[in-house]
């Protein structure tokens, strides 16, 4: 199972909650020295984060010319399930786009205060992912998986002796699956709040995967450090 204590999961979740270091690298002379192009954003180049020892740059794609060539060049899906989502998958979760993304991961997950959660399946996560990512399948955030409690507690969360939980210590959660059209992420954002996990603690990039390789940004491939773009 899943979460079974020890289990391969369990250990990658914990990995994920301590990610390392995450710097922002760039100015201009930075800039100019590495002759990068195509930044992130002017004076930011690329960033660097470590994830378990290993060291992954995130930036931009430098060929101006390049096209993606994957699922994710699809313009149409049938409704359901591949429906267009709402803006906020709920009241009181914070919008975050690319930039905010990479911030989170400088000043939430690297001190181990927020989690970057890749809330789709394991088969779409296993084609690459955004790195930093811990991949929790929206589908174990159901009231219904008999291991959805223990996910609550290795992210923070306290069963108290009443049944009843406590997340003031529980850590910020920002999700995300494959783009606007996928309802992945927003189905784990309302099953938290639905466990009572503070909506104010949550953000949800609805852009995801699709808006994350029309960017050109870094995937990386789970358990590979080396990364594709």
């Amino acid at each position: 199972m899943w979460l079974r204590k020890g289990s391969k999961f369990a250990g990658l979740l914990a990995a994920g909650v301590a990610v390392g270091a995450l710097a922002l690298a760039g100015n201009a002379a930075s800039a100019a020295q590495d002759n990068i192009r195509v930044k992130i954003a002017p004076g930011v180049p690329y960033v660097d984060i470590t994830i378990g020892g290993r060291t992954v740059r995130i930036m931009r794609n430098q060929d101006t010319k390049h096209r993606l060539t994957n699922s994710y060049t699809k313009t149409s899906r049938a409704c359901p399930p591949f429906c267009i989502q709402p803006m906020s998958p709920a009241p009181g979760v914070h919008m975050v786009g690319e930039l905010e993304l990479l911030d989170f991961l400088k000043k939430k997950v690297q001190t181990g205060k927020g989690v970057l959660i890749d809330a789709r399946i394991p088969a779409w996560h296993k084609k690459g992912t955004i790195p930093g990512a811990v991949n929790i399948p929206f589908t174990l955030l159901d009231k219904r998986n008999p291991y959805r409690d223990r996910i609550l507690m290795v992210l923070g969360a306290k069963k108290l002796e009443d049944g009843t939980w406590d997340f003031g210590g529980a850590r910020e959660l920002l999700l995300f699956c494959n783009g606007p059209w996928c309802g992945q992420s927003p189905h784990a954002i309302r099953n938290l709040i639905a466990a009572g996990y503070p909506p104010e603690k949550l953000h949800y990039y609805r852009g995801g995967m699709q808006n994350w390789q029309l960017l050109g940004l870094t995937v990386v491939k789970p358990n590979i450090a080396s990364a594709r773009r």
